[in-house]
């Protein structure tokens, strides 16, 4: 499995933990962030998270940011973009199971790392569960096409 992952200025370090994190478990990374530390625009990485997910380049995408909350603002803006912001484990696992989330984003400076990995290993074992949760996909795929409910 393909992960992209992408930061700003304030997740350098996480990003490179979770990357680490990742690729010690078998994982093909896609680095698409700052390496850096100097300020830069978070939703700059956001899109290339996302472009990485939307052509299939990479199968899932993780985004951080200082609270997670701006980048994946950003990411949700992009079609086909179903991102989750999450500070704790159960919730990334049911944002797969029933929101078929494809970006997950979290805060650098909100979470620790062992907390994060936590919440990564939650999402990614996760499998969307399909039945009365696709009804509900398709209908946020709907209002993404600027259709009525």
């Amino acid at each position: 499995m393909k992960i992209a992952i992408g930061n700003d200025h304030a997740a350098t370090d996480m990003k490179n933990e979770i990357m680490q994190y990742l690729m010690d478990k078998g994982y093909e990374v896609i680095n698409v962030g700052t390496d850096g530390h100097e300020s830069v625009d978070y939703p700059v990485y956001a899109k290339k998270v996302c472009d990485k997910v939307v052509s299939k380049e990479a199968d899932l995408g993780i985004a951080i940011c200082g609270t997670g909350v701006g980048i994946s603002i950003a990411c949700n803006k992009v079609k086909g973009i179903r991102a989750v912001c999450c500070s704790e484990p159960f919730s990334a696992k049911l944002s797969r199971q029933h929101n078929n989330s494809n970006v997950l984003c979290f805060g650098a400076r909100v979470i620790g790392p062992e907390l994060a990995k936590m919440i990564v290993d939650e999402w990614l074992a996760a499998e969307f569960q399909g039945g009365r949760h696709q009804k509900r996909i398709d209908e946020i795929s709907a209002l993404e096409a600027g259709s009525d409910l």
